[in-house]
């Protein structure tokens, strides 16, 4: 009995010590690029590496992650050799190489891919002033939603308050009995455009409270007029480029901005093996004229400086996007793929990676990590803005308030005052006579109608 005891334990210590060497440290290959992987001091960082975590805790394994040596993603050269993270996993230098690798044929045939954790595209990334069309409406551009919609508001609220102060005020209307009120809400608002477009209208105000706000709405005018040409012409500057690009076709019929992609990558690739004739054009012309780039930020840094447009993956394009407020991404997307982890071929893992990525896809964690390292950090700059809010003319907007209140309140003054001698003269109270005013000029079309048959029967009698 004691001799099976000592074989068991014997047994036993065998097995963990195999179980051990089963469960040995993964050598993980990487490579630099925002957001998949960055460094924070002396540990690595970004969606990658969050991924790589949630991955080995699903399948159950210790990783060690380090750079790639040529800082490359893997290109077989005319011998057949891989360079990059590819060609570290074939040489057995790296268990997997996570970064943000195009799932393609050829790296395939060499080493094992999941399946893909994330879908992109071939996409172009430009300045907006290349990519933007002239527009129908792009004379509305100068001013803001809100800004429109405050001008609107200003012109209804002044035709209606000199039309109401011009019905009040004696000296404007001093016999609503027999004249007619000239400044009807109708005109009011013609008198109101006309100041508007600096074309002018007639007649004008003849009391004190309808020249007061005519003045406030001239002054209005003026200044709003000023500050609309003035963002018109900025924005019509000759330092814009006024090329539109929206795809490749655009892209491969002009000759006006240099276009290229990362040396060496799938995109490349895709260009350089489609029979497609616009995709054809556009890889002899970044092989003619060696426009490629070596590195994802030199590809943007050449776009934000202007006259050039970078090729490369959609995904990546979009982060870029959220990063430059002046870049955008073309809306066409071509040549779908996606990107996986690469392992050695027949590696036992490789199943349960491609599950394990299934269930993070399944679960939303794929969403949230790329949400997470997608959020936009993009400040939009004033200095550089075309549009004027608001709050840049909110100064004139108070004066017109000013000017529209003095005028109402002159007006109330004015009526008052014609009251008064009215009451005095004729040995009333002053508010009965005041009420009578403001009901005969408020109501003077019933006034009229009413003295009208009064009239003819006087005219019966004599």
């Amino acid at each position: 009995m004691l001799f099976g005891f000592f074989l068991f334990s014997v047994g036993l210590f065998f097995s963990i010590r195999t179980c051990n060497a089963a469960q040995k440290e993964l050598r993980i290959t990487t490579i630099f690029q925002e957001p998949y992987t960055m460094s924070k001091g002396f540990q690595l960082e970004g969606f990658c590496m969050d991924l790589l975590s949630e991955v080995a805790k699903k399948v159950g394994f210790k990783y060690k992650v380090h750079l790639v040596k040529d800082g490359s993603y893997g290109r077989q050269d005319d011998n057949g050799n891989w360079n990059g993270m590819v060609g570290e996993v074939v040489r057995g230098e790296a268990d997997l190489a996570i970064a943000p690798l195009t799932l393609t044929a050829a790296r395939e045939k060499v080493v094992g891919m999941t399946k893909p954790f994330m879908q992109t595209g071939i996409s172009i990334l430009m300045r907006k002033d290349i990519s933007e069309e002239t527009g129908f409406f792009d004379f509305l551009t100068p001013f803001s939603a809100k800004t429109w919609a405050g001008i609107i508001v200003a012109y209804l609220a002044t035709a209606a308050c000199l039309s109401l102060v011009s019905r009040v005020s004696p000296c404007e209307w001093s016999r609503p009995q027999t004249e007619e009120n000239i400044f009807s809400l109708s005109y009011s608002l013609w008198y109101a455009v006309g100041a508007l477009t600096l074309q002018g209208a007639g007649p004008h105000p003849r009391a004190l409270s309808g020249r007061v706000i005519c003045c406030s709405w001239w002054l209005f005018t003026v200044v709003i007029l000023a500050c609309y040409f003035s963002n018109l012409s900025s924005s019509k500057s000759p330092e814009s480029t006024q090329l539109t690009v929206k795809g490749f076709q655009d892209l491969a019929n002009q000759d006006v901005i240099q276009y290229g992609c990362l040396s060496g990558s799938s995109t490349l690739a895709f260009f350089k093996n489609s029979d497609n004739p616009v995709y054809r054009r556009i890889y002899e012309h970044m092989e003619r004229s060696k426009s490629y780039v070596l590195s994802m930020d030199e590809g943007i840094q050449r776009a934000n400086e202007g006259n050039f447009a970078f090729i490369g993956e959609s995904v990546s394009l979009d982060l870029a996007v959220a990063r430059h407020c002046d870049l955008v991404r073309a809306h066409e997307v071509v040549g779908m793929r996606g990107y996986s982890i690469a392992a050695t071929l027949g590696s036992p893992i490789l199943k349960n990676l491609s599950v394990a990525i299934l269930q993070l896809s399944e679960a939303g964690e794929l969403a949230y990590l790329q949400s997470k390292w997608w959020a936009s950090s993009c400040m939009v700059d004033k200095a550089k803005s075309t549009a004027v809010q608001p709050h840049s003319l909110k100064g004139m907007f108070v004066v017109l308030a000013l000017g529209l209140t003095l005028g109402a309140v002159l007006a109330v003054l004015e009526l008052s005052s014609r009251s008064r001698s009215n009451a005095t003269a004729q040995k009333k109270a002053f508010c009965r006579v005041l009420t009578e005013e403001m009901s005969l000029r408020f109501r003077n079309k019933n006034v009229n109608s009413a003295q009208e048959p009064a009239d003819d029967k006087d005219t019966e009698k004599a």
